[in-house]
């Protein structure tokens, strides 16, 4: 092939790779309220969303994530573990009140490093 050949060759290549199908929508970052705290002290927060939704809760925690875990599950929705920094809630449909899920997290941060309980209370309205 010739020079301009393979230069329209590469313009097809990489047009056709960018024309993928386009992935599920991700659930949005939930509505939140958690202080921050440093690794090895534990951490209180709350969110709010509306029946048979689902946002995304990142843990709030300064430094990196080494792993996580969930502790305790929530009562009337589901929560899924996306990767070691983020978690997904979904709302039971239908159900308007309060839920609480706990996740354990362990990382390094600027001036501590170790595992922290991080209690979520959920507001479904």
């Amino acid at each position: 092939m010739r020079l301009p050949e393979v230069a329209a060759f590469a313009l097809i290549i990489g047009a056709a790779s960018s024309m993928s199908a386009s992935p599920a929508l991700a659930a949005p970052d939930c509505p939140k309220l958690i202080g921050l705290v440093d690794w090895g002290e534990n951490s209180t927060g709350d969110i709010s969303l509306a029946p048979g939704t689902s946002c995304q809760f990142p843990i709030p925690m300064r430094g990196s994530v080494s792993s996580s875990d969930i502790l305790q599950k929530p009562k009337y929705g589901k929560l899924k573990k996306l990767n070691p920094t983020t978690y997904e809630y979904r709302a039971k449909k239908r159900y308007t009140g309060n839920d609480t899920f706990t996740i354990k997290a362990t990382g390094q941060g600027p001036t501590a490093s170790g595992s922290s309980v991080i209690t979520v209370n959920a507001t479904i309205k």
